[in-house]
């Protein structure tokens, strides 16, 4: 483990604030203070209740996928962040400040949805299948809870990939474009619709200081490369199974709701690898700081 920094930054040289990370913490500051508590789920509370039971569970599953992965990132993020400010990345470390208050938000927001719109209650866990078990009960705290005795440049890309490429760039988004299907186009949910909106924005500053890391580990360490290659062939199979192991089960036949398994799974390859390619270009030597690339992420 490296040692602890011991200069200041900000006091020393003063702080980039033209830098992604920066930039970043910035937009969060604009942009990232919204209150799930604020949002109104009067008129989604009607809608759910007229909806036919196997779209009520298709929601319900989604959901329960939902407030289990952003409980777990919330509960499992410390140690990147630690990691980062042990490195003296002080924007970086600045930026990662907001993304606990978020994911924490995430938490909320999802929970509200369960409990206010839904009505469901006891433990909704026995939707959680093998794969998302594999992805959210083991290889997420495994890979974060690492950097607690290991924040090498392997060890932190192996956990920026698993959090910023599979967690929020692959599950996350494949849901949001689930819940946009199966809501936004019918009219259905504002209050949820509203929130999706929000998060999704958060998250996008997320995946974007992701791949700002592991470009910057790639350059760092000839080594990175092959272990983030490594890591996303070995998770992206476990990922792309939550989808038909969630939405395709028996007892959500007949669903009105019910989204084209085939097209969620091709979103969220299209999605994984537009941010490889990324990182391809990363890896040839490219800068991938710019305001473009933001906006492409």
């Amino acid at each position: 483990m490296t040692t602890p920094a011991v200069h200041l930054k900000a006091v020393q040289a003063g702080l980039n604030h033209s830098s992604l990370p920066m930039r970043l913490y910035h937009k969060a500051k604009r942009l990232g203070i919204w209150n799930p508590a604020d949002l109104d789920f009067a008129q989604d509370a009607r809608d759910w209740a007229g909806l036919d039971a196997p779209s009520q569970a298709m929601l319900g599953a989604l959901t329960s996928l939902f407030v289990g992965g952003e409980e777990a990132v919330t509960l499992e993020l410390l140690p990147l962040m630690l990691a980062v400010s042990r490195s003296g990345q002080t924007e970086e470390a600045l930026y990662l400040t907001t993304f606990l208050f978020e994911e924490a938000k995430h938490t909320e927001f999802f929970e509200r949805v369960q409990r206010e719109v839904m009505t469901l209650q006891g433990d909704l866990s026995g939707w959680h299948g093998p794969a998302y078990r594999t992805v959210f009960y083991e290889e997420l705290p495994g890979a974060l809870g690492a950097l607690l005795s290991d924040d090498s440049p392997l060890a932190l890309a192996r956990a920026s990939t698993t959090y910023n490429m599979i967690v929020e760039g692959v599950l996350a988004e494949t849901g949001y474009q689930a819940i946009r299907t199966m809501l936004q186009g019918r009219g259905l949910m504002p209050g949820v619709c509203q929130g999706i909106t929000l998060l999704q924005r958060d998250e996008s500053r997320h995946i974007a200081y992701g791949l700002h890391l592991l470009s910057r580990l790639i350059r760092q360490d000839e080594a990175v490369w092959p272990a983030i290659q490594a890591r996303m062939d070995e998770l992206l199979p476990h990922a792309l199974g939550v989808i038909p192991e969630t939405l395709g089960r028996p007892e959500l036949d007949g669903a009105a709701l019910r989204p084209d398994l085939d097209e969620l799974i091709g979103y969220a390859l299209s999605q994984f690898q537009k941010r490889v390619a990324l990182l391809e270009r990363a890896h040839a030597g490219q800068e991938l700081d710019s305001d473009t690339e933001i906006a492409e992420i």
